[in-house]
């Protein structure tokens, strides 16, 4: 018999309890809090969920695995309200009563929140004002009482274990900080069910550590949690259950409790074969020729008042992929953006070579065009223009090569775009749909082809896998070694050490904007990596 248990939280301006979700021994109880029934969902001419069967029992955390495109944000977009009843077929049942949200202010009234990979956070706002943003805790119909605000607001970041000011502006944190104040603000909502959806996809070990054991915390203490990652390792680590979506179909359930999952079986089930080696080999075929050689490089940064890049030297040869890894925070980026014709506007010294003579790269039009190509960390921020379709991203950063006397030759780019759909593996049934509208992996793919189509000779990854799921990453790992294998050489920035190892011929290390080691790939693991990135 499952214990009632006080779980403190925060509507309309007091403190309220909870209902009891776990037992004495804080295990899940049998009993689901959630049951979704035949859900179907229909886009203009795509099925995103067919039938879709998936059950959540109350106090466990559930995780929510499939590859970018099989409906897992479009299933949790049907829970919460974002696509409303009258959108779908099928029964949201929560609670034991049948739910027909209208809008996500419905599903929050029943204790449903979610929190997007993209934090929905003001920047300028204070964490106080952010938390209550919405439900302002009012001395009247007119006033809110701010100093109850605050209060309130100093408590649930206690509850999340976030050690800040209330009154910080949320620009002032990092990301994994924005995630506990996005928690927070759910918490202050009397949420039951938290939907996390990609949560620790920005963020460094140590903060998405933070973040998986604070769901435990909630789970001790009766919110249910479903989990949507595509770090299989996290999953296996803290899931009670798994669910698998592949393409809009519920494949299987798997348990803890009973052994079932793994790795290996969650890789099965969501592409429906067994990938023996996620990181494809491939035959060595590198050169000694030197194509790219960065000089004592330094960086200042006007904005930060600092220096951020310190004496860094490094090189890549024809044929080679080198990665280069680090904490965040680390240099990574900025050293990726400076010698990328310097977007970020940082104050310069040193040298580049590219095969051997010294090029002066002081715009991304002027690196394009000396060979270099630079894939950014944030392909929905940076890298594509989401409300254009696929064939106007593809040919962006070139399209001098299919304009006459600035008229771009509309059949020249459907030609191209076309072509590049198909060698890459780009799913979609037109190079004519928005980009909007594809699934992460899919954009990702996208936004190489967009610099692929500049013809570069040397490529710059930065994060290439960020939030895709096992199927897309090795996708694009084969097709990094297809490129490399055509003499092309590439660049690899990446957090994950895993993928590091995996994919490099040597690595680089940064730390504090210095490079602290040079491995080549025989001689790397994942502790002398991390003993260059920290000491």
């Amino acid at each position: 018999m499952a214990l009632a248990v006080i779980v403190p939280a925060f509507f309309g301006g007091k403190i309220v309890m909870n209902t009891p979700i776990v037992n004495k021994s804080g295990t899940t109880s049998n009993t689901p809090i959630l049951e979704m029934r035949s859900i179907t969902k229909t886009f203009p001419g795509v099925k995103a969920l067919s039938d879709v069967t998936f059950q959540v029992a109350q106090g466990e955390i559930h995780c929510l695995c499939g590859e970018n495109g099989a409906g897992k944000s479009t299933l949790m977009k049907v829970l919460s309200g974002v696509y409303p009843h009258g959108e779908y077929t099928g029964d949201i049942v929560f609670g034991g009563a049948v739910q027909k949200f209208a809008t996500i202010s419905d599903s929050e009234k029943v204790g449903i929140a979610i929190i997007y990979q993209e934090l929905a956070l003001i920047p300028e706002m204070t964490i106080y004002e952010n938390i209550f943003l919405g439900n302002e805790i009012k001395k009247n119909s007119f006033m809110i009482d701010w100093n109850e605000t605050i209060k309130q607001a100093n408590e649930a970041i206690k509850k999340v274990k976030l050690s800040v000011n209330p009154e910080a502006k949320v620009k002032e944190l990092g990301v994994g900080k924005q995630q506990l104040v996005e928690i927070a603000k759910a918490l202050s909502k009397n949420v039951k069910l938290l939907i996390l959806d990609e949560p620790t996809a920005a963020l460094n070990e140590d903060d998405s550590k933070n973040l998986l054991q604070l769901m435990r915390d909630l789970k001790g203490h009766g919110v249910t949690c479903i989990l949507i990652s595509h770090k299989l390792k996290e999953v296996v680590e803290i899931a009670d259950s798994v669910t698998i979506l592949r393409d809009g179909q519920t494949i299987c359930t798997l348990s803890a409790k009973k052994g079932e999952i793994s790795e290996p079986a969650l890789i099965k089930h969501m592409v429906g074969r067994e990938i023996d080696n996620i990181y494809p080999k491939r035959a060595h075929k590198r050169s000694d020729e030197v194509v790219l050689e960065v000089k004592k490089w330094n960086a200042y940064d006007p904005n930060l008042g600092r220096d951020i890049l310190k004496d860094v030297n490094f090189n890549i040869k024809k044929g080679e992929i080198i990665g280069f890894a680090g904490l965040m925070g680390s240099g990574r980026t900025e050293l990726a953006k400076s010698i990328f014709g310097n977007p970020g506007g940082y104050h310069l010294k040193g040298q580049i070579f590219i095969k051997s003579k010294e090029a002066h790269l002081s715009h991304p039009h002027e690196a394009i065009s000396a060979g270099l190509a630079y894939v950014t960390e944030d392909r929905k921020g940076d890298g594509l223009i989401l409300m254009q379709d696929i064939k106007q991203n593809i040919t962006l950063a070139n399209l001098w090569e299919i304009a006459d006397r600035g008229i771009v030759n509309g059949n020249a780019e459907i030609k191209i775009a076309t072509e590049y759909r198909s060698s890459i593996n780009i799913k979609t049934p037109t190079v004519e749909q928005r980009v909007s509208n594809l699934s992460g992996g899919n954009q990702q793919k996208v936004s190489v082809a967009k610099w692929l189509f500049t013809k570069p000779n040397v490529l710059i990854l930065d994060e290439p896998t960020r939030g895709i799921d096992v199927g897309a990453k090795f996708e694009i790992y084969t097709l990094m070694n297809k490129l490399v294998e055509q003499g092309m050489s590439i660049i690899m920035i990446s957090s994950e050490l895993p993928e590091v190892l995996g994919m490099s011929d040597r690595i680089y290390v940064v730390n504090a904007g210095r490079i602290t080691g040079e491995l080549p790939i025989e001689k790397a693991t994942q502790e002398n990596i991390m003993e260059l990135a920290t000491s």
